[in-house]
Formats: C-alpha cells, structure tokens, sequence
C-alpha cells in the first residue's frame, strides 16, 4: 500500500512547472468535456484508488488539453517529483490521471529505461573524449619533439 498524496503537494509541483491551476470545483471538472475552459490548464481533486489509498486526481483542461495532460504526466514522473501518473483506470475521463507517490520499483524501472535510452549518446561523448585526448597527447609530443629543434 502506497502512502496518500495531497493536492497541495502535487499541485505545487505542478505550479512550479509551469502549468496553470484553474481552481475548478469537483462540479466543474465533472460537467461538460475539457475543452469548453478558455484557458489552457489543469484542476485536482481527491480520490481513493482500489487499494484504498488517498490518491490525486489531475484533470488537464483547455483548448489544448492533449498538451497540457502530457505535460502533467511528464512533470509528475520527472525524477524529482516522484509521481506516478495513471492514465488507464475506468473510472477516470479521457483527460484525467491519477496520481499516486511512485513505488522503488517503479523509480528503479525509470532509471534503467533512461539508461538504456541515453547509452548510445553516453558511448558517443565517451569516444569524443577519448580521440580529444589522444589529439592532445600527440599534439604536446609533437610539441614537445620540435621545441628542442629551435
């Protein structure tokens, strides 16, 4: 069992990255689709999930709600955040997620899938490294080799 999550919490997360709280009532985010709101933006409200746990959960609204629901996901699992948001529970719309506190597996999981993504740049700054410093040495051996000449 995970432990509860507060709208504060995320919702301050959230703010500091960018994203506008709109401040929707729970009848508000429950009426009409999520494109009537002029503004681009998300609201929260508390939800428990079926273990039973205080969950968030994230509604992105707005013209341009796709972006803004990517955009939650993306700071909510951020490294630094911790979240884990899910996309795929029934009782949720289209364009809501439940947000819950990530469990180790779940981060060790993230970790090694960035890893693995970020291995063939790793490999490639490692062999830039690696000719920079062999031009280097045999530039100061040359150097070195002709300094005696003069």
């Amino acid at each position: 069992m995970s432990r509860a999550t507060r709208t504060s919490t995320i919702r301050r997360h959230l703010v500091e990255g960018g994203l506008v709280d709109l401040g929707l009532d729970v009848y508000e985010q429950k009426a009409g689709g999520p494109d009537q709101h002029a503004a681009d933006g998300f609201s929260l409200r508390q939800g428990f999930d079926a273990a039973g746990t205080l969950v968030v959960i994230v509604g992105a609204y707005g013209p341009n709600w796709l972006r803004t629901l990517a955009e939650v996901t993306g700071r909510l699992e951020s490294p630094h955040v911790r979240c884990t948001a899910l996309g795929d529970v029934p009782e949720l719309a289209d364009h809501e997620v439940m947000t819950r506190w990530a469990t180790s597996a779940e981060l060790q999981a993230r970790k090694t899938a960035e890893a693995q993504r970020q291995a063939p740049l790793v490999a490639q700054l490692r062999r830039q490294e690696a000719e920079k410093a062999t031009e280097t040495a045999r530039q100061e051996l040359e150097a070195a080799g002709q300094s005696g000449l003069f």
